[in-house]
């Protein structure tokens, strides 16, 4: 089994204080290996990178297209948002167009990240909703599902069909059987597979465009739907949106918890999956960065793209005290 490899350095001024180290593949659509750093075989759970998966079964049901979702749904079905008002007002409507209430949703409530929102409901004594957990838009579509198969309202049960559509979908597109899951954040199972696995199922999206079966056609409506609302999939100070703005091509692009990164690139007919190895993402956004500048999807030298690439480091009185830099193996 081969040892996770270097993706990212702390410098702090000329001594390298830090290191990160995890997984990284590179796929072409015929599932093939292109590129791959650290053990393309080891086993992980993506967690939010795997929405697009996820949300597969809502469109390939006939769900989505029986209640008209919105490309904007879409990509909120994909998205950890920022709990922002952009985010939570099209969740609550889609909710309400379902007839139901934030108490429908599993996922738990959680502070807005929007530092603007968050302190309006401070001030205004208002509690954090479930609407507002980051994979609200993911268990509207959940729900969405769910009504449109009469299924039971437990709907992240492993048992329950909406989970089963889910894993099948997974092992379809990973063309791996999962070894198993972990519950997530949102209560929701999240599925198991290698690396190359997740990689080679980003690469089935980049290509999906390319055929004309149920899947394949499900697949490429939910790359455009988030290449087309980067705002959406996750929100303004985020790595995911800031990225897909300004990348040289429409991508689509999606962090996990725990140092996970995907991304989905239609041009190029490739898929990126990115581990850090002590969940660090920091790593993540460096290291998935670094790639994309190595493809020449991103400009190293836009700002934008230096804000994860190579971000630097400050002290509290403000002062540059160092770096974070992607491993030179990134990039040769």
């Amino acid at each position: 089994m081969a040892q996770p490899a270097a993706l990212a350095e702390v410098w702090r001024g000329p001594f390298l204080e830090s290191h990160h180290s995890g997984h990284a593949v590179i796929c072409d659509g015929s599932g093939q290996i292109v590129s791959a750093w650290g053990d393309p075989d080891a086993v992980v759970l993506p967690r939010s990178s795997s929405k697009m998966i996820q949300a597969l079964p809502l469109l390939t049901s006939g769900a989505a297209d029986a209640r008209g979702l919105t490309t904007e749904q879409l990509a909120l079905a994909c998205a950890s948002h920022q709990g922002a008002k952009i985010h939570v007002e099209r969740v609550n409507r889609w909710l309400a167009d379902l007839g139901l209430s934030d108490d429908a949703l599993c996922c738990g409530p959680q502070v807005s990240r929007d530092t603007d929102l968050k302190l309006e409901m401070i001030r205004a004594h208002e509690s954090p909703c479930r609407v507002h957990n980051n994979c609200s838009g993911k268990h509207a579509g959940f729900l969405t599902l769910t009504k449109h198969l009469g299924a039971g309202p437990h709907y992240v049960d492993p048992e329950h069909a909406v989970q089963k559509a889910c894993l099948e979908a997974f092992e379809t597109v990973t063309d791996q059987t999962s070894p198993g899951f972990g519950i997530d954040g949102c209560s929701a199972p999240n599925f198991a597979t290698t690396m190359h696995g997740m990689a080679r199922a980003m690469a089935w999206f980049a290509t999906a465009a390319q055929r004309s079966d149920t899947m394949s056609t499900a697949g490429a409506r939910l790359v455009e739907a988030m290449h087309t609302h980067p705002e959406l999939v996750a929100g303004e100070v985020r790595a995911c949106t800031r990225l897909m703005r300004v990348a040289k091509e429409p991508v689509a692009l999606k962090t996990g918890a725990e140092g996970y990164f995907i991304a989905i690139l239609p041009t190029r007919g490739l898929g990126v999956a990115v581990k850090a190895a002590d969940g660090a993402t920091r790593a993540a956004e460096c290291a998935i960065a670094a790639i994309l500048v190595k493809l020449d999807v991103l400009d190293a030298d836009n700002p934008e793209v230096k804000a994860f690439l190579t971000p630097t480091v400050h002290n509290w009185d403000g002062l540059v005290t160092g770096e974070i830099r992607p491993a030179p193996g990134l990039l040769a």
